[in-house]
């Protein structure tokens, strides 16, 4: 466990070097940005020395890397507000998101699971593998889209662009959010779903279910209160995973909604060159996603015996 720790953080190092070295490649700067295109250079030499991006790439990563170990992410460069009071709201909107979409995701994977394993090889089985093979082969964006068309435009039961705001009530954010969570929902759920069906039809052979079928105990049961809780660590793996997946998989979704999260805010930032609001959204992305496998992985660990004590 101790070992899967240090290669998070090593990863997470790496990737700090990866969002280094990929903002240095943005074409221009946000000198460039502020000044446009008629900017002489002795103005931009200028503003690039107020804005402190006269200084070598490796120093200003030294400096960026150890606010960032030490929880100061710093000043945003196009409004000199600190980035953490930038990021707070958003990340929390981002968080709304990712755990709606968990919500539905997760019970609707475990009931399509369980009834595909009860009535596999049926017309149903082929019928929701059919269904959850097709969502998830489509991109994020495409989801999207055919959900505003059909949703927001055609039948008007929901807004096309999701402007959440604090002075919204609990079910208010709830509606203006169903149409990106189930966006994100249609893509992940056939992953989940598909686990849960294999790892249930694989004790279905057991000897201990086959008892249980000799007892005359119904299929539905013998399923939920016998073969699923054995059942679990394969499914809550891969439910970990894709945790990870609906928050960091957010952008694209937020950026076709126009939702006020991280992701848009990230988009944002790359658009105005602002480079350490750019470095800290990637950094609390990769974090969140390198912590979330993490614990799949510790996970599968606690609830396999041969993994928690080796030979």
């Amino acid at each position: 466990m101790a070992q899967r720790i240090a290669l998070g953080l090593l990863t997470l190092f790496v990737i700090s070097l990866i969002i280094a070295f990929g903002v240095e490649l943005l074409p221009g700067d946000l000198a460039q940005e502020i000044l446009g295109q008629g900017a002489t250079p002795e103005g931009l030499r200028v503003l690039r020395l107020q804005l402190g991006l006269d200084t070598p790439p490796h120093i200003r990563y030294l400096d960026w890397l150890g606010g960032m170990v030490t929880g100061d992410m710093g000043l945003s460069l196009a409004n000199k507000r600190p980035i953490s009071e930038l990021i707070g709201p958003r990340l929390s909107n981002t968080l709304f998101l990712g755990g709606f979409a968990a919500l539905i995701a997760i019970p609707v994977a475990l009931i399509l699971g369980i009834l595909a394993a009860l009535y596999r090889n049926s017309l149903y089985d082929r019928g929701v593998n059919l269904f959850t093979l097709t969502s998830i082969s489509f991109p994020e964006f495409f989801v999207a889209y055919i959900l505003i068309l059909f949703f927001a435009i055609k039948l008007g039961w929901f807004p096309g662009i999701s402007n959440i705001s604090t002075e919204l009530s609990f079910t208010d954010k709830l509606y203006r959010t169903l149409l990106p969570a189930a966006s994100l929902t249609l893509v992940v759920v056939a992953h989940m779903m598909r686990m849960t069906r294999a790892s249930i039809i694989n004790l279905l052979s057991s000897p201990y279910i086959e008892m249980a079928q000799l007892k005359g105990i119904k299929p539905l049961r013998i399923i939920t209160r016998h073969a699923l809780p054995n059942a679990l660590a394969p499914i809550v793996n891969v439910i970990a995973i894709n945790l990870a997946y609906l928050v960091v998989g957010v952008v694209i979704v937020e950026v076709v909604f126009v939702y006020p999260g991280l992701g848009q805010l990230l988009v944002d930032s790359v658009s105005k060159r602002d480079v350490p609001v750019v470095q800290a959204c990637s950094m609390l992305f990769a974090s969140v996603y390198i912590l979330l496998n993490l614990s799949a992985d510790i996970i599968s660990i606690v609830t396999n015996p041969r993994l928690l004590y080796p030979r």
